[in-house]
């Protein structure tokens, strides 16, 4: 089983092609490959197949280190793009995938970067069913009360402002994280960006995962922020400073959502003989 290995701003996945994969991809077995002593290590495994409709590139499946499956990644996103670029699937420019969430159209725009077409946020969805039409709320959780904006942008976002940097860096997410990803308001989890504003058209993020915890970096928790940052009336295309470097989001007046960044490959291997022993006694 080969693979390459690929990052976008530190948030890491494992790259598989469909043809090359000898077994399916349960969640222990997505466990096993993303754990960091004992496997390839990552936040992710990032699946291409053929499509099963015309007109798109490929077709892709984005899991969790937990082994659940998300319905998009920004990060992972670009890195899936890329890499189709890179080992031949395409040589256009702009071109569409399918994804869980549906289609997203990317453009590259060099070797390592590419604007990717999210579609529109919307703030009321299944995700948060018992939210008014703006998607706001307030819960409580870790002894403290949170004023929220829900975003829907192919996966629940749950975007908290907060007042300054010192705040935003004082809080301890490991903590605070599980509490808000798993509250009763989200039937299916969500993902929780707490964000500060550092400039016009500039915010400083950090960014709890759904079946991750607190990443280096999160594409469309990027983007939930930027939107709720835009909502308030914040400048667009917004900045988005995170701990592993920075993504551009351009908001639409209609939240309509052009997310810019870069993706690099790390490494190709191949899965040692007898770790696919143990992957196929792994259930």
């Amino acid at each position: 089983m080969s693979f390459e290995k690929w990052h976008a701003l530190g948030n890491d996945y494992v790259i598989v092609e469909a043809a090359d994969l000898p077994l399916e991809l349960t969640p222990a077995r997505v466990r096993r490959i993303c754990a960091g002593h004992t496997g390839v290590g990552a936040d992710g495994v990032l699946l291409l197949s053929q499509p099963d409709e015309p007109g798109y590139v490929a077709r892709l499946r984005i899991f969790n280190p937990d082994g659940s499956e998300a319905e998009l990644s920004g990060n992972g996103a670009r890195e899936a793009i890329l890499y189709l670029r890179r080992r031949g699937w395409t040589d256009a420019d702009t071109f569409s995938i399918q994804t869980v969430a549906g289609e997203i159209r990317p453009t590259i725009t060099s070797e390592t970067t590419c604007t990717v077409d999210m579609g529109r946020a919307r703030l009321q969805s299944d995700d948060y069913p018992g939210g008014d039409p703006g998607g706001r709320g307030e819960l409580s959780a870790a002894g403290r009360t949170w004023r929220f904006q829900h975003v829907q942008v192919g996966n629940p976002q749950c975007s908290i402002a907060v007042a300054g940097a010192d705040e935003l860096a004082a809080l301890d997410l490991p903590a605070i994280g599980p509490a808000i990803e798993h509250h009763i308001l989200f039937p299916n989890r969500t993902n929780v960006s707490w964000f500060t504003v550092l400039a016009p058209g500039r915010i400083r993020a950090r960014i709890f995962e759904r079946g991750a915890g607190e990443t280096l970096a999160s594409g469309t928790g990027a983007t939930g922020a930027a939107v709720t940052y835009a909502l308030q009336g914040g400048e667009s295309p917004v900045t988005v400073v995170l701990d592993g470097g920075e993504l551009e989001v351009d908001v639409g007046e209609d939240l309509h959502i052009n997310l810019t960044g870069w993706a690099v490959p790390v490494f190709r291997g191949e899965l040692a003989p007898e770790f696919l022993e143990e992957l196929n006694a792994t259930q």
